[in-house]
């Protein structure tokens, strides 16, 4: 697969009056052509600002990037000076936002808002951007498109104002589309509806999606592999079939076993104690330990290295480490790794659903 973008090393600080908070702490990852990469994890684990440095979003007088790289077609994008970046935001690179209402423009007419990049991006003619605009509209699954092009933010339910901010972020046919948590603001149908539209648009023009959520459910429907974050690193990184039936990190198993699903029975969902670590001051070995059930002393004193699981399947955790006590995680993720051809604990069954 053609490797389009390569995150190396990229460490990424915030200057508050309380001091440096160390943001993102060491993040590596690639994105292929054509697939889509879900990140998750509990708020505050570094998501957002991950993707937000890829596209230079983040305040200049307040984050600085305190080392690595973010390879784009060859281009390090953290070298690239603002006015080089308005270059590729919207045309190469695109972003859809949580909440579309605060990404739409309340004074003007939709039309005009998704014909301005393409008119900024591209040398075509008002006429020519206009019939894009209704094109795009009648792609994300607008109806009227023609009539609705007149029409303000306001006019429009949740669902199809995050359309229409769909419609605006495939305007120059990027090659990265970013999505963060585009579904958190709707309802559980309107979701499911938008979910449904960028897997169909991903086929039809070839996108690379970077999909930003806490919602493990909506990482299954959508990613081809998925990266867990917790405290400004990723922990682990793999396909959607290892990380749902082979994970080897405890904070996946935490995120796994607090998922609700239909053979949850009427008791209390698992829920992960403690809080995020202070990245004011980050820990001194795995920011994880504190909170999980199966730290060791190394786990206080030494960062875990990634460990290889297989050819795609990374985690860092000491508890892969060959010296390392064999422990088995709960029982909830035992059964889900007796579905996995490439866990330990096989038994031949058929793998269920997520």
């Amino acid at each position: 697969m053609e490797k389009i973008l390569e995150v190396k090393d990229l460490e990424l600080s915030f200057h508050t009056f309380a001091g440096e908070v160390k943001a993102i702490r060491g993040v590596n990852f690639d994105l292929f052509k054509g697939e889509t990469l879900a990140i998750v994890g509990e708020s505050g684990s570094g998501k957002s600002v991950t993707t937000k440095s890829i596209m230079r979003l983040l305040p200049e007088h307040s984050s600085e990037f305190k080392n690595g790289h973010i390879l784009f077609n060859g281009k390090d994008l953290t070298k690239l000076t603002d006015k080089e970046m308005q270059k590729i935001r919207g045309k190469d690179i695109s972003m859809i936002f949580q909440d579309p209402m605060t990404s739409l423009n309340p004074t003007m007419p939709i039309g005009k808002q998704i014909m301005e990049p393409i008119l900024k991006h591209r040398n075509v003619s008002k006429s020519v951007a206009h019939k894009e605009a209704v094109d795009l509209l009648r792609l994300v699954g607008m109806p009227k498109p023609e009539a609705r092009m007149k029409q303000y933010p306001h006019q429009f339910s949740g669902g199809q104002r995050q359309r229409i901010v769909i419609a605006i972020a495939l305007a120059c046919n990027p090659q990265i589309l970013i999505a963060d948590e585009p579904t958190t603001a709707l309802d559980v149908t309107i979701q499911a509806q938008i979910l449904e539209l960028m897997k169909d648009l991903q086929k039809k023009i070839n996108t690379s999606i970077i999909f930003i959520t806490h919602d493990l459910g909506v990482v299954a429907n959508v990613a081809d592999r998925v990266a867990v974050m917790y405290g400004g690193k990723i922990v682990e990184i793999g396909t959607v079939d290892e990380i749902f039936y082979n994970p080897q990190h405890p904070y996946t198993w935490g995120l796994l076993s607090s998922m609700p699903s239909l053979d949850t029975a009427e008791e209390k969902l698992y829920a992960i104690p403690g809080t995020p670590p202070d990245l004011l001051s980050p820990p001194k070995g795995d920011a994880f330990a504190l909170r999980s059930d199966y730290a060791m002393k190394i786990d206080l004193e030494e960062i875990p290295p990634f460990f290889k699981v297989s050819d795609t399947h990374y985690a860092a955790t000491w508890l892969l480490h060959p010296d390392a006590p064999q422990v088995d995680p709960p029982a909830a993720i035992m059964e889900r790794m007796k579905k996995y051809p490439g866990s330990r604990y096989y038994d031949g069954t058929e793998g269920g659903t997520y």
